[in-house]
């Protein structure tokens, strides 16, 4: 959804509200950064610099190869569309990894101590991205049951599963991890892997009761999302680390 549209010197300017919510969770999580001084502040802006690029190169990535490769195969152009741009979580976080492996490996910074900082304010970035779903109309979820907290759209009663998200994957989920941080209860990369874990959780939670498939791909073995069966093995992955390290003394 486009935020406004103007012609200037024959170039047309038409910002959207899904890069504008891009630009808005780069710029918070970089400002809590720079005021918690978690990392040195002369090396913040290259680790920001790291992360933006991983995050569009990757998340892009695993959508277009697992959320509508066919299209893109017929239409290869659209790849570079960035204003008609999806990306993918699990990308997202592919990205994210590969660009805290560079950066610490780089300035010879611990990658679990680094993780930590960075997954505590993700759930930022994550309530504004649902934020932008919504105002999109995007992922809803269209009820079967006619209930107070459905809206009327269009003739169509909808669950507005995207405000749901943004409660669950920022405000509950930006409680758990920094309170569970202030009190000092976890040990390093727990947090990181605690934020996946709960994600999933989360995530698997609102798709199975609240909100319909991807269009273009649907229901997979009946009623499988692409996301679930792509979280099912993620979820498990960072249960096992998350035991893992809290064994580590």
């Amino acid at each position: 959804m486009m935020i406004f549209e103007i012609t200037l010197f024959g170039f047309k300017i038409a910002p959207t509200y899904y890069w504008l919510m891009y630009a808005l969770s780069f710029i918070v999580w970089y400002y809590i950064l720079y005021k918690r001084d978690a990392i040195d502040r002369d090396k913040l802006d290259d680790l920001f610099l790291y992360i933006f690029l991983w995050v569009v190169l990757w998340g892009r990535f695993w959508y277009i190869f697992f959320y509508d490769f066919s299209n893109y195969l017929s239409n290869p152009v659209d790849i570079i569309k960035v204003w008609e741009w999806w990306m993918s979580f699990h990308g997202w976080v592919l990205g994210v990894i590969l660009a805290m492996i560079i950066f610490s490996k780089k300035y010879k910074i611990g990658f679990l101590k680094l993780a930590d900082q960075i997954t505590l304010v993700l759930p930022i970035w994550l309530w504004l991205w649902r934020i932008w779903n919504y105002l999109n109309k995007e992922l809803l979820g269209y009820s079967g049951y006619d209930w107070f907290l459905a809206v009327y759209l269009n003739n169509v009663w909808y669950f507005p599963s995207p405000l749901l998200e943004a409660f669950l994957e920022w405000f509950i989920l930006f409680l758990i991890l920094n309170y569970l941080y202030i009190k000092k209860i976890l040990k390093k990369w727990q947090i990181a892997s605690l934020f996946l874990v709960f994600y999933a959780i989360f995530r698997i939670f609102v798709e199975v009761f609240f909100r319909q498939p991807d269009v273009q791909i649907g229901y997979i073995l009946w009623f499988f999302t692409m996301w679930q069966l792509l979280s099912i093995p993620m979820l498990i992955v960072w249960i096992i680390l998350f035991l893992r390290f809290k064994n580590d003394k």
